[in-house]
């Protein structure tokens, strides 16, 4: 396991997951159920996603060492693309998120809002640039003990933010500038890989 790697991996989900959808699903579900099986039932969702991600990375890091590079810039890219796009418009979507997300929801007690949670969550994060970027992070670095860790941590540490402080968070930071934020920290993950490819 590398420190530094966790420590990467950790960095670069956490400010990209946190004006992610998922971030808003859980802090509606943590308004609606109890906040500790909230967190538990996203938790267990993020678990299975990373690991997802994670066991396609280490498939991904068998090709070819260039080939690898060259796709992580790429998506790192199209992360950074996204996240900009995404920034303009979702201020405005965030209202229509929540009510989605309560629909969603229903009613649930006990176990079942461990449940409910976990499939919300998994079904938003499917696919999700998280999921994308944990894919990446393991084909480049080739540690997915380390970006496993890392990109756990970073997922469960959004979803007790927004089940702890969302409202207060989302009250004085826009969620427009936390995508900016995310799509900055993708750009220079591209540029870190392609200057990494030039010193080969």
């Amino acid at each position: 396991m590398d420190p530094v790697v966790v420590a990467l991996a950790f960095a670069a989900i956490f400010v990209v997951e946190l004006p992610d959808k998922t971030f808003i699903a859980t802090l509606v579900l943590s308004t609606k159920f109890r906040p500790l099986f909230v967190w538990i039932g996203v938790g267990l969702a993020f678990l299975v996603q990373t690991l997802i991600a994670v066991a396609l990375g280490k498939a991904v890091s068998f090709l070819p060492e260039t080939v690898v590079h060259v796709a992580a810039a790429l998506m790192f890219t199209i992360g950074a693309v996204i996240l900009l796009r995404e920034a303009r418009s979702h201020d405005a979507a965030e209202q229509d998120e929540e009510e989605d997300f309560a629909a969603k929801a229903g009613e649930a007690q006990g176990y079942k809002v461990i449940l409910t949670s976990f499939l919300v969550l998994f079904a938003a994060e499917w696919g999700d640039l998280s999921q994308l970027l944990t894919l990446s992070l393991v084909a480049k670095y080739d540690d997915p003990v380390s970006v496993f860790l890392g990109a756990w941590g970073a997922l469960l540490a959004v979803s007790g933010l927004a089940v702890i402080v969302g409202r207060v968070l989302l009250s004085r930071v826009r969620l427009s500038l936390l995508h900016y934020l995310g799509a900055g920290v993708c750009l220079l993950m591209a540029c870190l890989t392609v200057w990494e490819m030039t010193r080969a």
